[in-house]
Parts: C-alpha cells; structure tokens; sequence
C-alpha cells in the first residue's frame, strides 16, 4: 500500500510539474529537440507503421476492445476496474483538453488530421488505461510465468508504441504523451486500490 502511495504521488506531481511547463510555455524546447529529432528521420517504411498503428489508440478500437474484455471477466471486481478506469480517464482527459487547451503541432508536419487540442494525449492515456489494466490482470492473475512475461512484455510495448506514433504523426508534442501517462498511473493505480479495498471484505 505504501509503494501505492508513493507511486501516486510522484505521478502527480510530475504531472502537476509538466502541466505548469506546459500552461508557462516552458517546455518548448524539450519538446521541439524530440519532435525535430522525430521529424528528421522519417522514412516510408515508419511513416506507414506508425501511420496505421497510432490508429489501435483511437476511441472506437479502444472500446471494442474494452467491451471484448468485460464480456469475458467473471468477475464483478475485474469488470469495475476496467470500466470505471476507462471513463475516468476519458472524462478527466477532455476535461482536462479542453481547460489547457493547448493547440495540436503544426498542421505541415502531420501525417493523418486530428481535430482537438494536445494536452494530454487522449490516445496515450486510453491506450495505458485499458492495455494497463490488461497488464495488471496478467500480473496478478497468470500463473505461468513464461506466459506472464511474454504477455507483458506484448503490452507494455503497445503502450509504449501507440504514445510514440503520436508524435511521430505529428499530432502531438512529447510532453502530451508523457503528462497522458503520469496522469493515467494516478488513475489505474487509485482506482485499482480503491475497488480492490472496497471488495476485500466481501
């Protein structure tokens, strides 16, 4: 539980500390050297896997997926984590869009179109909130431990992926994926320790 806290307080404030880089215009510069570097080694072969796979972070993937998952778990406590996870982080996500509202990267340098603002990345913090969840269930419930590894190993590169092809499509600076993900651990973790403590008497 203290490991829990710990991690959820350094989540918030590193995310309170790249909301206030953001909303001061201070973090520019970190973000334009990654964005440039990303910009600069373009290729076909990335513009065309980056192009489709940012695509798996998209809203409708994203639930079908989710929907998939809860029809499958048995269990009401597994199903909560998911769902409630889930609209938190995209009710939190366009809350938090649309008071920041932070304009997306130059329109010259994109490769799809995205309406909206940047920060945070919405497809980012889905993206962690369900393939999260899914990593936690395999962490906690998988008894096979090649089997644990590999699937982990499988998730924690689709979250890592569908951040970076976000700003390799241009449709988001650095800081967008990274305060998505901040944000999105305070989420999974408060919500996975709150049902979790609400159904430990049951």
């Amino acid at each position: 539980m203290k490991k829990r806290t710990i991690m959820i307080l350094l989540c918030a404030i590193s995310f309170i500390l790249i909301t206030f880089l953001v909303v001061s215009g201070n973090i520019t510069g970190f973000d334009d050297a990654i964005y440039e570097f990303i910009y600069q080694n373009h290729n076909e072969g990335l513009d065309f896997f980056f192009t489709h796979f940012t695509h798996i972070g998209d809203t409708i993937p994203v639930v079908i997926i989710a929907l998939v998952i809860v029809c499958f778990l048995k269990s009401q406590k597994d199903r909560l984590h998911l769902v409630v996870a889930l609209l938190t982080t995209v009710g939190v996500n366009q809350i938090l869009k649309h008071i920041i509202a932070r304009p997306r990267p130059p329109m010259e340098r994109r490769l799809i179109t995205q309406g909206g603002y940047s920060y945070p990345s919405g497809h980012s913090m889905v993206s962690l909130c369900v393939y999260g969840i899914l990593l936690y269930f395999t962490v906690t419930k998988v008894k096979n431990k090649k089997l644990k590894v590999l699937l982990s190993v499988l998730l924690t590169l689709m979250i890592l992926l569908i951040g970076i092809s976000r700003i390799y499509v241009g449709v988001h600076y650095p800081s967008d994926v990274i305060g998505g993900y901040l944000l999105t651990i305070v989420i999974l973790i408060t919500t996975i320790s709150m049902i979790n403590y609400h159904f430990k008497g049951e």
